[in-house]
């Protein structure tokens, strides 16, 4: 898995910039917990990061017992000190190399953690090792012929990075039928994650996700003088909320 995250400052700058509102991360577990078929499922996040994904569920899925898998030892201290839960683990480990028993969880999670991975084949077929039969991975990404994110506005020279950087549809779908899942579905889900534009801009001052890392000190602060403009200006009448979309994909282990 990359290993940006080893940053200490991107580590410490994830949570505040990458935060949403209750209710949405309520409706994410919600339609996560959809795709459970047993009662007090076992669940494991790949790339865990800061933990609210994986202390969420273990809030909000009754019953339910959270393994938090993150390769950064740095995001995982941050896990530890912000979401710790008596239903979630926290462990060290790659996507590629799962920490885990055969068939032990009935849930993987991998949340905006796909083009992390390098072999994206090699983490399929091991979360089909890791899964009981029947069990179902969800991937949140943005598949690349979607990428439609915000930040393109202000950062316009993050869509090429992005391109590179993100796999398409087809290419994940590959990828885990080649392993052994089955597609179950691709869906679209977008809500809310700051007030307003002022908010959200107050959020990324402090650079707070990977694809930043992409872009020199000026890039980056050009971008931001821009998205503080428009931030005024929609001061100047009514403010509406900052949405993010998400592409979501659902595979069954057969």
């Amino acid at each position: 898995m990359s290993r940006v995250y080893d940053d200490e400052r991107l580590a410490g700058a994830y949570e505040r910039g990458n935060e949403m509102p209750e209710a949405s991360l309520r409706a994410w577990v919600e339609l996560i917990a959809s795709y459970v078929q047993r009662s007090s499922p076992s669940i494991v996040e790949i790339g865990s990061g800061t933990g609210v994904f994986s202390a969420a569920m273990a809030r909000w899925i009754e019953g339910s017992e959270v393994t938090a898998l993150d390769a950064s030892e740095l995001m995982l201290a941050e896990a530890r000190r912000l979401h710790s839960h008596p239903a979630v683990r926290y462990l060290s480990g790659e996507a590629e190399a799962v920490p885990a028993a055969v068939g032990v969880f009935d849930l993987a999670l991998m949340s905006r953690v796909i083009h992390h991975i390098p072999d994206r084949a090699r983490a399929a077929r091991e979360l089909v090792r890791v899964l009981r039969v029947g069990g179902r991975a969800v991937v949140r990404t943005t598949f690349r012929e979607r990428l439609d994110a915000l930040v393109y506005d202000y950062w316009p020279q993050l869509r090429a990075i992005d391109e590179r950087r993100f796999p398409g549809e087809e290419e994940v779908v590959a990828d885990f039928a080649s392993a052994g899942f089955t597609l179950d579905e691709v869906t679209s889900f977008a809500l809310p994650v700051a007030a307003s534009l002022a908010e959200y801009h107050a959020r990324l001052v402090s650079r707070p996700q990977s694809k930043f890392t992409h872009l020199t000190d000026e890039e980056f602060h050009q971008g931001l003088v821009r998205l503080k403009a428009a931030a005024r200006s929609e001061a100047l009448g009514e403010s509406r909320p900052v949405l993010e979309r998400y592409d979501v994909a659902v595979f069954s282990r057969l």
